[in-house]
């Protein structure tokens, strides 16, 4: 499975806001384009949120991201609301090696 790793640094006292926004609304939606939400953790101390998402679908990385980006349905139901908690935002793209198959 393709994942992407990634590592938001969340504003300052905003974290529990930012969980429940994740919760009730991020990881719903990500299921419904195929894009489970892996694993997630959060770094007290540097305020950084760290997760995993799969992309569970069809087509490349970026021709998930794109559709789940640009649906109508994401726009109403989260829109920009991420932004206002998220300072900045590291992305890599992680190819699964181990366990095999």
């Amino acid at each position: 499975m393709l994942a992407q790793l990634r590592i938001y640094d969340i504003k300052p006292d905003l974290m529990e806001q930012w969980l429940t926004l994740f919760r009730d609304k991020v990881v719903p939606m990500h299921a419904k384009f195929d894009l489970p939400v892996l694993a997630a953790w959060v770094d007290t101390e540097t305020s950084q949120f760290v997760w995993v998402r799969g992309f569970a679908g069809d087509g490349t990385i970026e021709e998930q991201e794109t559709r789940y980006r640009n649906s109508e349905e994401r726009a109403r139901v989260i829109g920009d609301e991420p932004k206002r908690f998220i300072e900045r935002m590291q992305v890599r793209d992680l190819e699964q090696v181990y366990p095999i198959g």
